[in-house]
């Protein structure tokens, strides 16, 4: 009986570290996704009709991120790094266009 006792304490045990590993890796995964959706909210209306870039970019952070033992410590950084060069990028097409169409108007 004893025995029988034991066992279902441990299994209880096992149970409840179990749903506490698995709780905190839920708040892991949504902090990152929380993370993802305010870097698109705050690059949408930059990049425009590049927010597939921005993405992608995204996608590679998280990626990276969870190669890590703490992806969400890196990911936020990592994400705002990538976010940042993608509207850098994104600001030096439209000027290069910009300076190509003065070029063209000034030619004719």
């Amino acid at each position: 009986m004893n025995q029988i006792r034991q066992t279902k304490c441990n299994a209880a045990n096992h149970s409840s570290t179990a749903n506490a590993w698995l709780a905190s890796c839920q708040k892991i995964i949504d902090g990152v996704e929380r993370t993802r959706e305010a870097i698109l909210a705050e690059f949408r209306q930059t990049l425009g009709a590049h927010e597939h870039l921005l993405r992608l970019v995204l996608n590679e952070a998280e990626v990276l991120a969870w190669q890590t033992e703490v992806p969400h410590l890196v990911f936020p950084a990592l994400a705002m790094e990538k976010a940042q060069s993608v509207a850098a990028w994104h600001a030096r097409q439209e000027s290069l266009q910009r300076t190509h169409f003065k070029s063209a108007v000034a030619a004719d």
